[in-house]
């Protein structure tokens, strides 16, 4: 644990410089939500952020199979799901991995596994999260009414439940649901990398010597 979270605050620390929000590099609080579209799902459809415009809040996390911190989430993101999806607050998981064991099969066999009560989705082209400014799963962001991003970062405050003192993601739902500001708009997300291709640089060519 002590190795992931050097990584991630380095990988933070390095994109700080060129950041948008406080931790972000891509977003910042205010920020229009990018779309996406027709992005398949475990439940044999297809899915997009328009088909939710009948939601207060749409909650977005960035999640695998293969990421033991995203696993160790499972459960409370099921727990989250049941105690505002009554209240018209949406949850949309997307995985953008792309290794076998977070592939679409993987995925349906996760999700009727754990009964999940919300959308998983899965984008191959990985583009969702890159707009997102992702960089873990898992990852969280707080859409509201209007699809601003209100809330980006962490669901709470430690990886391990019984450690856990600050419930962020709930606060800010409770917040975008009473028509308020978040306190604590930006937190750092913590869990395993997104694993983005790797692009290969063209190599050039040598001209000949004559």
């Amino acid at each position: 644990m002590r190795v992931l979270f050097t990584t991630a605050a380095a990988v933070l620390l390095s994109a700080a410089l060129l950041t948008a929000g406080e931790f972000n590099p891509v977003r910042e609080i205010g920020d229009s939500a990018p779309a996406w579209n027709k992005l398949p799902g475990t439940d044999g459809k297809t899915h997009s952020l328009a088909d939710l415009k009948k939601k207060d809040v749409v909650v977005v996390v960035f999640t695998c199979n293969s990421c033991p911190y995203a696993v160790d989430y499972e459960d409370r993101l099921i727990a989250f799901h049941k105690k505002f999806a009554s209240r018209n607050v949406a949850v949309v998981a997307i995985n953008v991995n792309k290794v076998p064991e977070d592939a679409l099969p993987a995925m349906k066999k996760k999700a009727k596994q754990k009964a999940f009560p919300f959308a998983y989705l899965f984008d191959s082209s990985q583009k969702i999260a890159k707009d997102y400014g992702a960089f873990f799963t898992p990852e969280f962001f707080v859409l509201n009414k209007q699809r601003k991003i209100a809330y980006m970062g962490s669901m709470d405050n430690n990886p391990d439940l019984k450690k856990v003192t600050k419930h962020y993601l709930d606060t800010a739902v409770e917040s975008v649901l009473a028509g308020k500001k978040v306190g604590k708009a930006e937190t750092i997300a913590f869990g395993c990398q997104i694993r983005f291709d790797k692009k290969r640089r063209k190599r050039k060519k040598r001209k000949k010597k004559k």
